[in-house]
């Protein structure tokens, strides 16, 4: 588990560039300065892009574009709830383009990636067999067990000892599964290690056996444009607010045969074609599925995030994030008592997440640290994915810190959090913490009174 670097990282410049790279899409929120608790301020390292992205200037346009027009999406003759259904329906089309859904696919705007994937788990066919991995996001663990599931029968398989392994694993549990509809679920990248998995290897195996796959992209997507065709996937799933569209939508896309045959996933008004005393007709995809009034601004964001990430080249964003990635990896290798958090082999490529824990500081105290004496924030615990978490923990840590990059991540940043957690791994936190309903907080001596009079 001890951190070992793709390739060797650059030497640090003298003085590390402090903004995001030329080109780079600009975020909401970079530059902002935040307090330290011995006194002064210092630019926000942002280190937590994978719990949540800061919004894109472009998408924040958008919706400044947006927001004069907004209206009813498909209930209203006026001329504002035309716009705003046009736009809804022109973000559909966006979103799916990017995405790779084909002309027979569905494209259903949810909340997020959990909503996504227990709308699937209510739509694959009565006793279906699921089978996944004892390494997912909870949001792609829980759901096909849960109430309202009609999954038949779930298989969990333990973690992979290699990605080979995965698809020779997932394939021989395919194998194995009663007669009937078959589904294999896996994530793209893990939210833990940032570790990509061989989706179309996948793909391919399920296929074989007569089976369909289905993705949690959330973590994949804001790094790497998710493709339904390359890839081979029958669904995928992913959330805006990892996308840099914090807005609250997201996207199920995929085959669409088991998503008509269903039963809504919400009752109620949009799904209805016509309802009577005696009996209710649903609506066909993708309004059967969406239920209530259509969040069109977040589907307008996340439309924005999409095309703007497109436009400035992905290409060329992944090998900027790849260098910092290796920067990032290199200096925490080379601090004593640093173990990184990995699965597979540590050259495995991954996505910009990098999970780690530091011998004699506990995660909740060192992520505190990190806040309070250096303006950087990170996340501590067991990330929502808490079997592969803790199969990865070096015996006496009960929890790890994750810094995740972004588009807003910098050569500062990364240096400024390289060096912050050697001098903690070494020295430890120069102020005290107190326990406050579960979170970690500096004690900050109260300044002095002057006598009365002076």
């Amino acid at each position: 588990m001890t951190a070992v670097a793709d390739s060797p990282a650059p030497a640090p410049s003298a003085v590390p560039d402090a903004r995001p790279c030329p080109g780079t899409p600009a975020v909401l929120g970079a530059g902002v300065p935040v307090p330290l608790a011995a006194g002064g301020t210092v630019d926000y390292a942002n280190f937590d892009y994978a719990a949540s992205a800061p919004c894109l200037e472009a998408v924040r346009d958008a919706l400044d574009e947006a927001l004069p027009l907004y209206a009813s999406v498909h209930r209203g003759a006026g001329h504002l709830s035309q716009v705003s259904t046009a736009a809804y329906e022109r973000a559909r089309r966006t979103v799916a383009e990017y995405t790779g859904v084909g002309a027979g696919d569905a494209l259903v705007f949810v909340r997020g990636t959990t909503d996504a994937l227990n709308l699937l788990a209510r739509c694959v066919p009565d006793g279906c067999t699921v089978v996944v991995f004892a390494a997912e996001h909870h949001a792609n663990l829980l759901p096909w067990e849960h109430r309202g599931s009609r999954a038949g029968r779930v298989v969990r398989l333990p973690l992979p000892e290699t990605p080979g392994e995965a698809v020779r694993a997932a394939r021989e549990a395919l194998r194995a599964a009663p007669e009937g509809p078959r589904l294999l679920c896996v994530t793209a990248a893990s939210n833990v290690t940032g570790e990509i998995w061989p989706v179309r290897e996948l793909a391919e195996a399920a296929h074989a056996e007569g089976a369909r796959i289905a993705v949690d992209a959330a973590q994949y997507v804001p790094h790497r444009r998710f493709d339904l065709k390359a890839t081979g996937a029958d669904y995928v799933a992913y959330s805006g607010h990892k996308l840099y569209a914090p807005f609250g939508a997201g996207v199920l896309a995929g085959r669409s045969d088991w998503l008509r045959a269903a039963a809504p996933y919400l009752a109620g008004g949009g799904a209805t074609g016509n309802v009577t005393e005696h009996d209710v007709r649903w609506n066909d995809l993708p309004a059967r599925h969406e239920a209530g009034s259509p969040n069109v601004l977040g589907a307008v964001a996340l439309a924005a995030a999409c095309t703007t990430l497109r436009e400035a080249g992905q290409e060329r964003l992944h090998a900027r994030e790849e260098a910092l990635l290796r920067r990032l990896r290199a200096g925490l290798a080379a601090i004593p008592r640093v173990h990184d958090l990995s699965l597979w082999d540590g050259r495995h490529p991954r996505v910009g997440i990098v999970s780690f824990v530091v011998d004699g500081v506990p995660a909740g105290l060192l992520a505190a640290a990190l806040s309070a004496e250096h303006g950087i924030g990170v996340r501590d615990g067991l990330f929502c994915a808490h079997p592969l978490t803790r199969h990865l923990l070096p015996e006496g840590h009960e929890q790890a810190v994750r810094a995740s990059l972004g588009l807003g991540t910098t050569e500062e940043h990364v240096d400024r959090l390289v060096a912050a957690v050697a001098r903690l791994a070494e020295h430890g936190p120069e102020l005290e913490y107190r326990d406050d309903e579960g979170r970690l907080v500096p004690v900050v001596p109260a300044a002095p009174v002057a006598p009365a009079g002076v």
